[in-house]
């Protein structure tokens, strides 16, 4: 039987895999754009580096690398947000989409960041 917190990550580690492929599915949208390309390329990269980097610190073999991918996640978490902002204030047609996507980047970025806290003792 899975703990708790086994559990907890399983589920977080599907939600980072649903997040990336609901960017992938949303940039198809943003190409018909041509003025929105490179956001496009840039959003994909970003929501996608989130999910990888976690995964990536599965592997590590100290806790300090390990919190270092956590990091670097949460640093495109926070990327990403930037590029959805951009979409939700210049295309009104996707506004709303790109306003739900934004909100789950928003607590995908609250959870790497609360376990950062958590793995470096401050709370």
């Amino acid at each position: 039987m899975q703990s708790d917190n086994s559990k907890f990550k399983n589920q977080f580690y599907q939600r980072l895999i649903k997040f990336s492929l609901d960017i992938i599915v949303f940039c198809g949208k943003l190409r018909k754009d041509r003025n929105i390309w490179e956001i496009a390329d840039q959003l994909i990269g970003s929501a996608c580096s989130v999910g990888a980097n976690i995964i990536e610190a599965k592997s590590c073999g100290s806790k300090k690398d390990y919190i270092r991918f956590f990091e670097i996640a949460l640093k495109s978490a926070n990327e990403t947000k930037y590029w959805l902002t951009l979409v939700r204030e210049s295309n009104s047609s996707l506004k709303e989409n790109a306003g739900k996507l934004l909100t789950e980047a928003g607590e995908i970025s609250n959870i790497i960041g609360a376990s950062i806290i958590t793995m470096k003792g401050k709370r």
